[in-house]
């Protein structure tokens, strides 16, 4: 469970890195949509694992390698965005978010269990 302290943390993160990539994203990705999902941040502020989500991309896990690869240089403009609100500008870690993929995967099995019911009850039904 994360503290108020945390959970406030993150919430600005989140705020100033969606910022930073609709400024500059298309420079690490051209052509491709990223939105900042969630931010988790450890209890010593130093450490936040970013997730994201992207719209045309093909190959979300070379997307996530080359975002990470350019973590340094987004730490960096985020230390110099919010150097007046935090002592101490956390490491970041990103992420693909997968819970889109989880929620349609689900959708799947639901309708599909939904159609193998309405089956299973029509042929009940004939008999």
């Amino acid at each position: 469970m994360e503290s108020k302290r945390q959970q406030k943390f993150a919430g600005l993160l989140q705020e100033e890195l969606a910022a930073i990539f609709q400024r500059e994203g298309a420079a690490y990705l051209p052509n491709t949509l990223v939105t900042i999902t969630k931010v988790r941040v450890s209890p010593d502020l130093a450490v936040a694992k970013v997730y994201l989500s992207f719209l045309n991309t093909n190959n979300t896990s070379l997307s996530v390698a080359t975002v990470n690869s350019h973590a340094s240089e987004i730490r960096y403009k985020l230390g110099s965005r919010i150097r007046h609100q935090a002592r101490v500008i956390p490491t970041l870690s990103f992420f693909v978010d997968d819970t889109n993929e989880y929620v349609e995967h689900m959708d799947k099995i639901f309708n599909k269990i939904a159609k193998d019911r309405k089956e299973t009850d029509e042929e009940t039904d004939e008999q």
